[in-house]
């Protein structure tokens, strides 16, 4: 009955079960045990045939039940290689791909649709610093024609 539940279950419920464990590291650091693979992730194989390998995430496929790696391939006996697809409870993802934002909001605990603070850039810095400049310098204008009003009396 379950398998049967399985193999008819809809696209999004099928892709939830496409979710791999995560890292000592990352878990101390999202809070999560587990987390959806997605393309781009950096994954370790624990499990297996290819037991040892490291490698990016390059296909998600939900017909194989599994994920494609970079460097997991096996030898036709033409000598052509084609692509192994690895079962996620064989894995551990050790890297996540930053560019889903919502992705990155859920993981942190926070809003989903809310906006991320990306790290400003020195560019970005300096021009709010260089805007901030010509006021301290009206102030600082301000400032000596209130002292000479005052000298003056």
């Amino acid at each position: 009955m379950r398998n049967r539940q399985i193999y008819y279950a809809t696209k999004q419920t099928a892709s939830s079960q496409l979710s791999g464990s995560l890292s000592k590291e990352l878990q101390k650091k999202y809070h999560k045990r587990s987390v959806r693979i997605i393309e781009g992730d950096t994954v370790k194989v624990v499990r297996g045939e290819f037991d040892g390998v490291d490698g990016k995430v390059t296909k998600v496929s939900l017909e194989n039940n599994g994920i494609n790696i970079e460097g997991v391939k096996k030898d036709k006996i033409k000598g052509d290689k084609f692509d192994v697809y690895v079962h996620t409870t064989n894995i551990v993802v050790t890297g996540l791909n930053g560019d889903d934002k919502w992705r990155m909001n859920k993981l942190e605990g926070k809003k989903p649709r809310s906006v991320r603070s990306e790290p400003k850039s020195n560019t970005e810095k300096t021009e709010k610093e260089s805007k901030s400049q010509p006021s301290e310098k009206k102030e600082s204008s301000k400032l000596k024609t209130e002292k000479k009003k005052k000298e003056e009396n």
